[in-house]
């Protein structure tokens, strides 16, 4: 409902703010009652979305109308992420109004039914993202169409500079800055930390921005997260940089690419990763992070992201297209990908993974160790710091005289402070059923054991591998150990592992 202002226009109609505490997964919500003189007037109805606004400050967030009992009739509830994008007080008095349509929906439409969209409809898709106007169900339809009638190069071109255009840009003032990104699909894979330990080590300005995870169980950023603060503000993290030449930080803290973050939720959501969305993704996050030269890692196996070599090597050439038309220089390395990486799937088990490299322990994973010293490599010889043909060596003897442990501790400690990776309250050993070879690891079926264990959520859960693939085992030998906060989460990954092995043993 809403009342004449002075000049005989109407208002939006007040209503009391009320935390209810209600977590939602990165999408606004607001509570009203079914019978309130709001959703009774403006006709609003489940999956409306409305506009709040508040001390200066306003939200758009999709209504859940309720049954009298939970709310007073003036009173509108808040999810925990509309509440603190609100930023408003409990009690406060906001005005609440129906959002405005998004008209960026019709260009959403024009790509399902098999329309090209150019940049600038890219911009006013974005634009609407941005002001909240697009529902999940919405930013659903879209990333499906990109998926179902894949983005051509000068469509995926297009996106990636109109992303960069909403967010944040970096500029470092130096004409090198390095980054090192994985396109993902092989768990365990982490070797961020280590590489950019011996790049910032060797005097490279390598201020990484890393994401959560999308569709595995653990990104760089949560795996991170269990080490050191990774939230950290723009001018904390030029702190850090400026102080040991790089850092290992959340990027959505610092809204590098905003509208790439609500598009990583709804892909998360619905198991979906495509080609053009990615290299948009990651090639707008590289950009605006101010970075000229990026080294990335694309694993190709029968169970990985990237399922052959074809489709490997056409997914490095539109890389390195789209980069090289945004003036960043881009080099795509094609890795083995046919089982994990180290032994820890998870935020913390991968985190002792990393810790085990970089401080040379004996039973380090040397799988791990030997993947980061090539992506290192790369990286030094990118940058200037080693001669071509020379970047094996010197990541090889900076890992070795220990001067990237000393490295990735410091930057820890600029970030925050270097913690121990968190323990698990439960564990649980599952043994080879019979005795023979390690035949096959299945990638996903492992990252589904670990996200079913708990990952990355809590970031104490995931699994411990014990076996690779060709190692032989006897009856009862330990396969994996999962990790996980309580027996519940334990009992859904082995009822999964039931009906779906992830490793399979032949004879």
């Amino acid at each position: 409902m809403t009342a004449e202002g002075d000049g005989g226009h109407p208002v939006p109609a007040p209503m009391r703010l009320v935390r209810v505490g209600l977590h939602s997964q990165g999408e606004p919500l607001a509570l009203m009652r079914t019978d309130c003189h709001v959703c009774r007037s403006e006709g609003l109805h489940a999956r409306a979305r409305v506009e709040i606004a508040a001390g200066g400050r306003q939200v758009t967030a999709r209504l859940l109308p309720v049954e009298a009992g939970l709310l007073n009739l003036h009173e509108i509830g808040l999810s925990e992420d509309a509440w603190a994008r609100l930023g408003a007080a409990a009690g406060a008095v906001a005005t609440v109004r129906p959002a405005p349509v998004a008209g960026s929906m019709s260009l959403v439409r024009r790509k399902l039914y098999g329309g090209r969209l150019t940049e600038a409809d890219f911009a006013a898709i974005l634009g609407d993202v941005q002001a909240g106007l697009l529902s999940d169900v919405q930013l659903a339809a879209f990333l499906s169409a990109g998926a179902a009638l894949p983005l051509d190069d000068e469509e995926t071109t297009a996106l990636t500079s109109a992303m960069v255009a909403v967010g944040e840009r970096l500029d470092w003032g130096v004409p090198r800055v390095m980054d090192k990104h994985c396109v993902g699909g092989l768990p365990g894979n982490r070797t961020t930390p280590i590489v950019v330990a011996i790049a910032a080590a060797c005097g490279l300005v390598i201020p990484k921005t890393s994401s959560r995870a999308i569709t595995s169980p653990a990104g760089t950023a949560d795996t991170m997260e269990t080490l050191a603060p990774v939230d950290l503000d723009l001018s904390a993290i030029r702190r850090v940089v400026e102080a040991e030449g790089g850092c290992i930080v959340w990027g959505g803290a610092v809204r590098l690419s905003p509208a790439d973050d609500a598009f990583v939720r709804i892909e998360r959501e619905i198991d979906l990763d495509a080609e053009g969305q990615l290299i948009a993704s990651v090639l707008s996050k590289k950009i605006a992070a101010g970075s000229t030269h990026v080294v990335i890692d694309i694993p190709v196996g029968p169970t990985a992201k990237v399922r052959t070599a074809d489709a490997a090597a056409s997914l490095a050439a539109r890389l390195s297209l789209v980069g090289t038309r945004l003036g960043l220089n881009v080099a795509c390395l094609l890795t083995d990908g046919t089982q994990p990486v180290g032994r820890g799937i998870g935020p913390a088990p991968e985190a002792r993974d990393v810790l085990a490299v970089l401080r040379r322990d004996p039973g380090a994973p040397q799988d791990l160790a030997s993947r980061a010293l090539v992506l290192a490599a790369a990286l030094l010889e990118a940058g200037g710091a080693a001669p071509p043909g020379g970047g094996a060596d010197l990541a090889r003897r900076v890992l070795e005289d220990g001067r990237a442990s000393a490295k990735f501790e410091a930057i820890c400690e600029a970030q925050g402070g270097l913690r121990q990776p968190p323990e698990a309250a439960q564990t649980h050993e599952v043994t080879a059923p019979e005795g023979g070879r390690i035949a096959t690891i299945d990638n996903r079926r492992l990252a589904r054991l670990a996200k079913l264990a708990g990952a990355p959520g809590n970031l104490a859960a995931g699994l411990t591998l014990a076996v690779r693939a060709g190692d032989t085992v006897i009856k009862g030998q330990p396969l994996f150990r999962l990790h996980a906060a309580s027996q519940g989460e334990i009992a859904y990954a082995l009822e999964y592992w039931s009906r779906a092995p992830a490793i399979t043993v032949s004879n």
